[in-house]
């Protein structure tokens, strides 16, 4: 998701999105661990920069993240 998109959502959208996009990388590393595919290692990686930037807009709002 672009960092645009991201801005326009409410603080509550943002917790919902970051629980969901957490959860999904946690299987994205079972799926790594199992099968060791390097396309896989990229989403992991694209998955972790949208929670950092997810991170940033909640903290730049003020609401403290779970």
């Amino acid at each position: 998701m672009k960092i645009k998109e991201l801005r326009t959502l409410s603080a509550e959208a943002l917790t919902a999105k970051l629980k969901d996009l957490r959860l999904e990388l946690g299987i994205e590393k079972r799926n790594i661990a199992s099968t060791g595919v390097a396309s896989k290692k990229i989403k992991a990686g694209e998955i972790k920069r949208t929670i950092a930037q997810i991170l940033t807009l909640l903290k730049e709002k003020g609401v403290k993240s779970a």
